[in-house]
């Protein structure tokens, strides 16, 4: 009897139970909040799960977008990054800023003034080091000349000999004078009477 009325027991099947059970949670993709890119932000469109611009243009630097937007448009942008393959295209959107951002700048030259700029300079630096080395090449010429100047020098100079040179000191007006004062001196002092006086006392 017991097992009759537990038998009768009504029981919702797991499909009901699963059903009622998802349906009460809220979807996952819904908690997810994907933040557009800044092209997608400052142009006010669905940033879609390809967009093209996503990769360069993050939300949290709009300004790269509103300067490269300001000169070239969103358009040509698109079509110049479309035309690209991916490994270029990170450069290609650095180029475009500076690019924008040069022609913001200066709206006549843009970046060409900064590059012809850059070429003045290094034209002046070339020049410089030109006449440094020129400079340099004159000093180091000058050297060799008196370095081989003092060499014939030396060359061309006898050496004298110990004899030569006492030699030459005898025979030089300042040896000869000082060798008759000296001679006059002790002729004078020296007497032949002062000589003999010792021996007869």
């Amino acid at each position: 009897m017991e097992n009759d009325t537990i038998r009768n027991i009504p029981t919702s099947s797991p499909s009901k139970f699963s059903h009622s059970l998802s349906s009460s949670l809220p979807p996952l993709a819904s908690q997810v909040v994907m933040s557009p890119c800044a092209a997608c932000k400052i142009l006010r469109r669905r940033c879609a799960d390809k967009c093209v611009l996503a990769p360069y243009f993050p939300p949290t630097d709009p300004a790269k977008f509103t300067t490269a937007h300001r000169v070239f448009g969103a358009s040509n942008i698109i079509k110049f990054l479309q035309e690209l393959p991916e490994s270029q295209r990170a450069d290609a959107v650095s180029s475009m800023v500076y690019e924008a951002s040069a022609r913001i700048r200066d709206p006549v030259y843009g970046c060409a003034g900064a590059i012809c700029h850059l070429q003045n300079q290094v034209n002046e630096l070339q020049a410089q080091l030109a006449k440094s080395q020129v400079e340099l090449m004159n000093m180091q010429l000058q050297q060799s000349n008196l370095l081989a100047m003092i060499c014939m020098e030396m060359k061309e100079t006898p050496q004298e000999s110990p004899q030569q040179s006492m030699d030459n000191f005898i025979s030089s007006p300042t040896y000869s004078s000082d060798y008759q004062n000296n001679l006059n001196f002790f002729e004078d002092n020296t007497s032949p009477n002062s000589l003999w006086e010792p021996l007869w006392t």
